[in-house]
């Protein structure tokens, strides 16, 4: 299929696109408004930089490099895209009004074209590997340059884009430079038809994660706050359906062995809150919601993260981690947060969009592949009875993240090459 064809069947199902947007609005008020914004109907301004970053995660890892360049480069107006509403509340947060920000409209022909038609940028930054046929076309058709940083190619994706040549290979071929996160991320690349001089190897943004004293000295509050100071807490972060119940097993077996232990559970989505909270007091399990701002008692057992932007505190509140989207066939989420806290972390068997970094990780000793809650449980266990074996994993999984430092350095070296020329 080439880009014309791919662009007849978008048409062609375009009224699903608002079956989905109804879906989602009926199961999350984060989608019930700025439906505009998906079709590219909203008035915008010109711009001198287009950051594209997709969702929470790689909202977090853009905006140091952002920050960066607007300290550089105080004269350049920015505009940030998003297609989700957490990391749409991370621009805001980060950035307020100093940068335009909505949503990437859906990649339908009129709406690419109209919407790189009034933001005009003369730069356009797409992290990780959110790639639209029809909004690079569009982008390249404007003059713009674009840059694909932090990018990451999975062996999967790769094949999935070598299946489907005559739509990738052309798009893949009008980028301008490629910021690779790994050595095999930038082979895969080239496999697929990218000069060999567009693609630089920088490691990941996400090694980066900047701690604030302030995050750790409120984490400690909290975790004053919920009497834990000597209790066995743990996080299960960014989990999703299909995985709750696991976790709660899991929680069950270390109140077993530890009856005053706190589980910290943090849905990925808002909108799987609610089923959260059903499947844990439907488990006999004593729940505070943090959005109630319920006090947790000594007799609580587990507290849902149903907030926004609190899921590095709550790992800075904990003594070990499982990071989720990794029990299911989802792709897993990002196991750094919580190394960089000095946490043990656990994975499921299903971390395929962070492959290098949970294997880098795994090897130095500082994460724990686990497939089941029976074997979360155990891991839990050892690590809460063996404080040599656990210090060894909290130190293992910190060193990782502080040895790979240095991406960012490299990665704006990359985009202020494209900027300044």
């Amino acid at each position: 299929m080439n880009r014309s064809l791919y662009s007849i069947a978008l048409y062609l199902i375009s009224p699903l696109l608002l079956v989905y947007l109804a879906m989602r609005a009926f199961k999350s008020k984060d989608y019930r408004g700025r439906w505009s914004e998906r079709f590219g109907l909203i008035p915008l301004k010109q711009t001198d930089l287009l950051v594209h970053s997709v969702s929470m995660g790689e909202t977090l890892a853009a905006i140091p490099l952002i920050k960066q360049i607007q300290l550089q480069h105080p004269e350049l107006s920015i505009t940030i895209t998003t297609t989700s509403p957490t990391g749409s509340a991370e621009v805001v947060r980060a950035f307020g009004s100093s940068v335009q920000h909505c949503y990437l409209p859906f990649d339908l022909a009129w709406c690419a074209q109209r919407f790189v038609k009034q933001v005009s940028p003369k730069c356009c930054i797409i992290m990780e590997t959110e790639l639209w046929p029809n909004f690079i076309h569009y982008l390249k058709q404007a003059s713009t340059q674009v840059l694909l940083v932090n990018a990451r190619l999975s062996q999967k994706s790769a094949d999935s884009y070598r299946k489907h040549h005559k739509l990738t290979a052309p798009m893949l071929k009008l980028l301008d430079g490629i910021a690779a996160q790994s050595q095999q991320a930038a082979e895969r690349f080239v496999a697929l038809g990218v000069a060999t001089e567009r693609v630089t190897v920088c490691g990941s943004l996400k090694f980066d994660i900047n701690i604030d004293k302030q995050r750790i000295d409120i984490a400690k509050t909290l975790r004053l706050q919920w009497l834990a100071m000597d209790k066995p807490v743990w996080v299960a972060g960014s989990v999703h359906p299909g995985e709750f119940d696991a976790l709660i097993a899991a929680h069950k077996q270390l109140l077993a062995k530890y009856p005053n232990a706190l589980m910290v559970m943090v849905p990925r989505h808002p909108e799987q809150f609610d089923a959260a909270a059903l499947a844990i007091k439907s488990a006999g399990l004593t729940i505070v919601r943090r959005s109630k701002g319920e006090p947790v008692q000594l007799e609580t057992q587990v507290v849902l993260g149903d907030t926004m932007g609190e899921l590095l505190t709550f790992y800075g509140a904990a003594d070990q981690a499982f990071v989720g989207g990794s029990l299911i066939v989802h792709g897993g989420h990002n196991p750094l947060e919580p190394a960089a806290m000095g946490l043990p972390v656990m994975m499921g068997p299903h971390y395929r969009d962070f492959n290098e970094i949970t294997e880098l990780l795994a090897s130095a000793g500082g994460l724990k592949v686990v497939d089941s809650g029976e074997a979360l449980a155990k891991n839990l266990i050892q690590l809460f009875e063996d404080k040599r074996a656990y210090n060894q994993a909290s130190v293992a999984a910190k060193g990782v993240v502080e040895q790979n430092r240095g991406s960012l350095t490299k990665q704006l070296a990359v985009v202020e090459s494209f900027i300044n020329g």
